[in-house]
């Protein structure tokens, strides 16, 4: 029963495996229906809608104006989100579901993530936590500041470890 429904929904983000995770995803998405052309959108960016004159003033056309293509298109734009979107854990969906564009998504997303692996387990809890805080006004901003002040030595020599060593076979081969 498991398995039946497994072609169904995206690969869950685990944060720790961000670069499966995406590789999974890109699979994903190329085995939908028009699978390339979704992620095209997401690598691209999406249909950039044609405008049309009328009665002297341009405008973007609306959905029945398209072409059978451009609708696909723009039906494919969409899918790519919702697919990225279907893919986050509860705690990251929220701080990202605003975003309607697959492209900015997904590269907002991958710097994020990347900077939020590269900190101690509990500060990037810490500041995810943090950006859940819809009334920053209530934040306390001086214990904000003290605790990552306090993490921030750890916080650069991971980043330099990691710059060192981008390739992920020398950098076990070299530890």
């Amino acid at each position: 029963m498991i398995l039946s429904g497994a072609d169904n929904r995206p690969p869950m983000l685990d944060k720790d495996l961000y670069d499966s995770w995406k590789s999974r995803m890109e699979l994903y998405m190329q085995n939908r229906e028009h699978g390339r052309m979704i992620l095209e959108s997401v690598e691209h960016g999406p249909l950039i809608w044609p405008t049309v004159e009328d009665n002297g003033v341009i405008r973007m056309k609306k959905y029945a104006e398209l072409s059978a293509a451009e609708k696909i298109q723009a039906d494919c734009d969409m899918k790519a989100t919702n697919i990225i979107l279907q893919g986050l854990p509860a705690d990251i969906y929220s701080l990202m579901n605003h975003h309607r564009v697959a492209k900015d998504l997904w590269e907002i997303f991958q710097v994020n993530i990347k900077f939020l692996n590269s900190l101690p387990p509990e500060w990037s809890k810490f500041v995810t936590n943090v950006k859940l805080v819809k009334d920053l006004h209530t934040s306390n901003f001086d214990q904000l500041h003290a605790y990552l002040e306090q993490h921030e030595l750890h916080a650069n020599e991971v980043r330099i470890m990691r710059e060192r060593n981008q390739d992920a076979l020398a950098f076990v081969a070299n530890q």
